[in-house]
């Protein structure tokens, strides 16, 4: 209850389309309040006087012994609803309502452009200049209108702007893209690449050196297997040789060719004695 009136409070307080959102914290030293807005220097004034003024109203209405105001930018204003709404009805208080439908249509091409998956802005009152309807409904993207995701995570703002033709709502509705969808479903693809990582050095080295010391033994293997097929070639001729007794009886005469030696020489004696 005091969060709500204390949001009330500073609302009326600062200018109309710089207040975005506030947040109420309790700490050691005190309560702390952070201002969430688009423009810091307006919230904060020249010289500080604004945060010097709410921080003297929030110790005296509010009871507040050490209240702490901190001043917070919004990253992307395009996606806040409340600094949507507020922008189209500063421009209804200044320019009017002729032009509603510009002005929707722009601001809700800013949301798209900013990443919003989907967005609505809906404008209605008896100040909108029609003769038969009264609420004019500006729809682009994907949003959600019912469910868990409509009532957690759709943000969603409303404004006022108070006219002489009458009163004019601008009621803004975004689904920002940091929200995934359960019906969102991504396939992974397959990874075909192949990748070929280097060894480091010194499990290089280790590889090489192991090589040197395999490529003695394989020359050895290698002159091993020579020296077999060599000895194999050898063994076939050396029994084609013959042996010194095989030589030797080879040498020695046939009879036919002792016989005649035996005549010759009893011829030649017969000869002598005579």
């Amino acid at each position: 209850m005091k969060e709500h009136l204390i949001k009330g409070f500073i609302s009326k307080e600062l200018p109309r389309s710089c207040y975005s959102a506030l947040e109420l914290k309790k700490t050691p030293l005190g309560e702390k309040i952070l201002i969430y807005t688009s423009r810091p220097g307006l919230v904060v004034g020249g010289k500080g006087a604004n945060v010097q003024r709410l921080t003297e109203i929030l110790k005296r209405d509010f009871q507040m012994e050490n209240p702490q105001i901190e001043v917070v930018e919004i990253d992307n204003p395009n996606l806040d609803p409340l600094s949507i709404a507020d922008k189209i009805v500063s421009s209804f208080e200044r320019f009017g309502p002729k032009r509603f439908k510009s002005l929707g249509y722009s601001a809700l091409q800013d949301i798209l452009n900013a990443g919003a998956l989907g967005a609505e802005i809906v404008i209605g009152g008896r100040g909108v200049p029609s003769s038969r309807a009264r609420k004019w409904r500006f729809l682009a993207g994907h949003l959600k209108k019912s469910g868990d995701i409509s009532e957690s995570y759709t943000k969603r703002a409303h404004s006022v702007a108070h006219l002489r033709s009458g009163s004019v709502g601008v009621k803004v509705s975004i689904l920002t893209p940091d929200i995934r969808l359960p019906d969102n479903i991504i396939f992974k693809e397959p990874d075909t690449k192949i990748e070929i990582q280097e060894l480091p050095e010194t499990e290089a080295q280790e590889i090489k050196q192991q090589e040197k010391l395999k490529e003695p033994k394989k020359r050895a293997k290698k002159q091993a297997k020579q020296a077999k097929k060599e000895v194999k070639k050898e063994e076939p001729e050396k029994k084609e040789e013959p042996s010194e007794v095989e030589e030797e009886i080879s040498s020695e005469p046939e009879p036919e060719e002792q016989e005649e030696t035996i005549k010759e020489i009893e011829e030649e004696i017969e000869n002598e004695e005579q």
